[in-house]
């Protein structure tokens, strides 16, 4: 079946679902790649495949649209390679769940109804159930604030992708984007060293990841905005940290406690009350 022919819902569903069982394949390289490498890994090979699909006349780029897009692809960067080092020390429905935190917040602070001191409360209930209070806790804060930096590098992703998807077509933003991105990212790899120990079948893994993180999300993504409203597509995303936690648990055997099961929910359940009541039409990356 191709991509247009699938129906929106199921496609933003699959999107969701293609997105975090490429980070739960990525997790299972780092005993080999490490975080940086493989987290370069995925955004060169994804730089690759996005500018042969989309093919960008980078003569044509006005320094307006360098500006922007420079930007953005290092709010791209940064936040992927800052996700990745917290799943290196931290479950994938954990990262995840504190990741949204950035553009949950992004969205709360928009909007003027007072309800939404609901949802922050909720999210911090969330932050506060997830948090290794105790000694004998295994969660570290070093993953948790890494996840709650790549949170904070989305909601600038969010913000400076919109003021960007204006100046130039989405296809060569997110492109031109991903090259940024390589190249904030590439640096990291090089002084890790570990990127030199790539072998066939890694580089292999490394491209899965690459279409399911990358090329076949945004291909069912930008398919399904173009049939359903953006806070009909912001409720959906608010299942990533819930899908997360389940390919954790299904596919790197991520168990997780009953308080960090009830972080989740909180924090999905802030998203989804926050898209509800928001007046303005709001959107979200992955």
């Amino acid at each position: 079946m191709k991509i247009k022919n699938i129906p929106p819902v199921p496609a933003v569903l699959l999107a969701i679902v293609s997105v975090q069982g490429g980070a739960a394949i990525a997790k299972g390289m780092f005993p080999f790649l490490g975080a940086t490498a493989t987290v370069a890994l995925r955004i060169g090979l994804s730089a690759i495949i996005l500018m042969l699909a989309f093919r960008p006349n980078l003569k044509n780029i006005t320094a307006a649209q360098w500006k922007m897009v420079t930007l953005y692809g290092i709010s791209l960067g940064a936040m992927n390679l800052s996700f990745y080092l917290s799943l290196s020390r931290i479950p994938l429905g954990l990262a995840v769940t504190l990741e949204f935190i950035g553009p949950l917040l992004l969205a709360i602070s928009t909007s003027k109804k007072g309800t939404d001191l609901i949802w922050a409360l909720m999210a911090t209930i969330g932050i506060i159930l997830i948090a290794p209070w105790g000694n004998n806790n295994n969660i570290d804060w070093i993953g948790i604030l890494l996840a709650l930096l790549a949170g904070t590098f989305w909601a600038a992703y969010i913000v400076v992708g919109g003021k960007t998807s204006k100046l130039m077509d989405s296809g060569q933003a997110v492109s031109i984007g991903m090259l940024v991105a390589s190249c904030l990212v590439l640096p990291f790899a090089l002084v890790d060293g570990n990127l030199f120990s790539a072998t066939p079948s890694l580089l292999g893994m490394g491209f899965a990841i690459a279409l399911l993180s990358s090329a076949i999300p945004f291909s069912l993504e930008m398919n399904a905005l173009k049939h359903i409203p953006a806070k009909t597509f912001s409720i959906l995303m608010s299942l990533e940290p819930a899908v997360a936690a389940v390919c954790g648990l299904l596919f790197l055997r991520e168990h997780l406690s009953i308080y960090e099961w009830m972080a989740i929910v909180l924090v999905v359940g802030a998203s989804t009350g926050s898209t509800l009541t928001k007046r303005t039409k709001s959107s979200s990356a992955s």
